[in-house]
């Protein structure tokens, strides 16, 4: 029998050593590399991506051989005169291309100490820790990978465009994805000209990447499944995940009500040994405050790979119209997917 918990009822305590611990690819990346991504034949432009990371990642290599070195080690107070790369690179392209998966296979190819996070998880850090002691444990960093580089907010834009920069004065190599919308490729989407705009005084040490494609996570998949009348959720469980270790089963006005209790830096230690998600009686949400709070909650489910079997309204109404409107649409557009893609590994057993 699976141990069944609560996360309304949990409230985990995080250390600023524990949060920087999971600054690294999650599980759905944590063995990839450049020979496990497959470029479509028919997008050129992602062949190329992978030949120019895996050059970027050799320049990494070899500068930090050369620091190593006792001739060579007055070149580390001054490592971004070092070398004749760029000081970042920008992955600019459309929805579920294998942006992530090429950013998880440079980290994985550059020796340590590193970060991998997502935007929204660097803001997040900057204000458990405070902004000058962030910068001051990333600054002695060889990379740092940030993850669905976000527009929407002015506030955490200026910040991120201001710990960038600290970072690359400090000589750290630093590569961004973009967050875009659903086969958003025209006007709308998330691209290379924004970015370089609002990273400003970093704009001309930023290379740019196009990774053109279509979104793998359309291509021949079942359409998303119905929501489970309430009696059903327990027997589809058993059905499904007879050895499950760990289930979460929660109301979801009680979840979403402690999501509002605790910070969203500490939303991964409280997911962190969950093997099966069970939700009962979801519903939209109307509150913009706490959509972003799930939002920060869903990426963490799908880093985990936690399925999840539900009642209630299906996910594609999880917002209001209006918010899948709003300047939060990108966030929102990527949680009702990733949110559509643990169901259905929850309720069709599909791993797909």
């Amino acid at each position: 029998m699976p141990e069944t918990v609560h996360l309304a009822e949990r409230s985990p305590l995080v250390s600023p050593e524990e949060l920087l611990s999971g600054f690294h690819p999650s599980y759905r990346f944590g063995e990839v590399s450049f020979d496990t991504y497959i470029p479509d034949p028919t997008h050129p432009s992602q062949a190329g991506a992978v030949e120019r990371l895996q050059r970027f990642a050799a320049s990494i290599n070899g500068r930090k051989s050369k620091e190593s070195g006792g001739l060579f080690g007055f070149l580390k107070s001054n490592k971004k005169k070092a070398s004749s790369e760029p000081t970042g690179l920008y992955l600019d392209g459309g929805f579920g291309v294998g942006k992530t998966h090429l950013l998880a296979s440079l980290w994985h190819a550059v020796p340590g100490p590193k970060a991998f996070g997502t935007f929204v998880e660097y803001t997040n850090l900057v204000g458990a820790l405070s902004f000058r002691q962030t910068v001051d444990v990333l600054k002695d960093y060889t990379l740092v990978c940030i993850d669905e580089f976000e527009l929407d907010d002015p506030g955490d834009t200026v910040l991120m465009s201001r710990l960038m920069r600290e970072l690359a004065d400090a000589g750290v190599r630093l590569v961004a994805t973009s967050n875009t919308l659903p086969g958003a490729l025209g006007e709308g989407r998330f691209a290379a000209q924004d970015f370089k705009r609002e990273i400003q005084v970093l704009a001309d040490q930023f290379e740019v990447l196009r990774v053109d494609g279509e979104d793998f996570r359309h291509r021949g998949l079942v359409e998303a499944p119905s929501p489970l009348p309430d009696e059903q959720l327990e027997g589809v469980l058993g059905q499904n995940f007879p050895t499950a270790g760990v289930v979460a089963e929660d109301d979801f006005e009680a979840l979403t009500a402690n999501l509002s209790r605790v910070h969203p830096s500490r939303y991964r230690e409280l997911v962190k040994d969950i093997d099966v998600l069970v939700l009962h009686n979801v519903h939209t949400i109307t509150e913009q405050a706490m959509a972003l709070r799930f939002v920060v909650f869903a990426d963490r489910l799908y880093d985990k790979d936690v399925p999840v079997i539900a009642s209630g309204v299906p996910f594609d109404q999880l917002f209001t119209e209006e918010m899948m409107a709003s300047g939060y649409m990108k966030k929102y557009f990527r949680t009702v997917s990733r949110m559509t893609a643990l169901v259905r590994e929850g309720q069709l057993a599909d791993h797909s």
